[in-house]
């Protein structure tokens, strides 16, 4: 995996950007930071093989897997498989109380914790596959997710993440996904979702909606007050590294990681599960092109990625939020579906965080979020 070529002393970027959809989450963005000197170390090589004769999630050996939930296509040889996970971080056969004593309270570890295996093939990356078979992948996370949330009101939120490679801390080589439904909404979620309605109650706009607009549409300079010189010229088209007719790959201003690109709906949708099934080719074509300009400029990307989408069950639900309507303004439920959009996360792992990072809450990227997407424009494409 290639590092990001430093950027020239005259363009050092040293600066804290806020992260306008929860600005309580700060960006230290400091590319001289990529000229220190440091031992090269390259991440663990990830495994390309087409078939292992061990690996439990290949073709043929199906009867090593835990029980088999669903498979895509329903009969013939597999494309995609769902199973339980083995070792699941949470499990439905428990019944135990929450506990509370003093200050220590704990939640029953109630939830479903599943597997998809993404592909017949062994070490195939994202963007070897062909464009119809991630739309199918799209549609067994939604098709999952939504039984999921239909088989127990006890599940508020559903996610759906990959880790792919040893450095995104994927245990089995074979390309899967995987699937957490639990009894608790994660609190980096609640933080979009509480801070998007904010704005929009003070803007009545969605603030993912504004982002996309400002990303095709807005560009400034800025002045310095006294000399009059040009301090900077911004062109926030700059941040778009894909653009599809229903989806669009945006580099996010405040990028927590150097090379963090996030695809979301062109058109407003709060929920993952609203999705038109039309929708998800052009998902799986934004995807596909995003995963192969990574891949390009980082020489085998190893990345997570992470579908976020509004939670059910919640402060935000039809049927538990039953806010009283004051002077015309709609309720938290529909304050929620206008103002929240769900979208994907993808981090690829070039990076280890640091004691500074850790202990100050603060991510430190050093390669300019604006640099790297015109990196990866840059990535000739078929």
């Amino acid at each position: 995996m290639s590092n990001p070529t430093p950027l020239a002393a005259d363009k050092v970027v040293r600066e804290i950007r806020i992260n306008p959809i929860v600005p309580s989450e700060s960006v230290l963005v400091a590319t001289a930071r990529s000229l220190r000197p440091k031992k090269a170390e390259e991440p663990a090589p990830r495994d390309t093989r087409k078939h292992v004769e061990t690996c439990p999630f290949c073709t043929g050996n199906e009867a090593m897997t835990p029980p088999q939930i669903a498979v895509y296509p329903a009969s013939g040889p597999w494309n995609i498989r769902i199973v339980e996970n083995l070792y699941p971080v949470l499990g439905d056969d428990r019944q135990n109380p929450n506990l509370s004593f003093g200050l220590q309270q704990t939640i029953d570890g109630y939830g479903r914790h599943e597997v998809i295996i993404d592909h017949p093939q062994h070490g195939i990356a994202l963007h070897d596959m062909s464009e119809a078979h991630l739309a199918l992948l799209f549609r067994a996370y939604r098709e999952r997710v939504e039984q999921l949330y239909r088989s127990n009101r006890r599940l508020r939120y559903v996610l759906v993440f990959k880790n792919f490679g040893p450095a995104a801390g994927a245990s089995i080589a074979h390309t899967h996904s995987q699937i957490i439904a639990m009894p608790v909404i994660p609190d980096n979620v609640q933080a979009e979702v509480t801070n998007s309605r904010r704005f929009y109650q003070k803007n009545h706009h969605c603030i993912f909606c504004s982002l996309i607009d400002e990303a095709l549409t807005f560009e400034a300079t800025i002045y310095d007050r006294e000399s009059g010189e040009v301090r900077r010229k911004i062109n926030v088209g700059q941040y778009v590294v894909e653009r599809g007719q229903k989806f669009i790959a945006i580099k996010p201003f405040a990028s927590r990681y150097e090379w963090e690109v996030h695809i979301l709906p062109l058109q407003h949708r709060s929920d993952f599960l609203r999705t038109p099934p039309d929708d998800f080719a052009d998902l799986a074509r934004v995807m596909r092109r995003t995963m192969a300009r990574l891949d390009a400029v980082l020489g085998g990307a190893q990345y997570n990625f992470f579908l976020h989408s509004l939670p059910h069950y919640g402060d935000c639900d039809e049927q538990d939020a039953q806010v009283p309507r004051a002077q015309g303004r709609a309720g938290a439920a529909e304050d929620c579906e206008a103002s929240y959009h769900w979208h994907l996360e993808i981090t690829p792992r070039t990076s280890i965080p640091t004691g500074f990072e850790l202990g100050s809450g603060l991510f430190v990227n050093t390669v300019a979020p604006e640099v790297a997407a015109e990196k990866l424009r840059a990535v000739a494409l078929d």
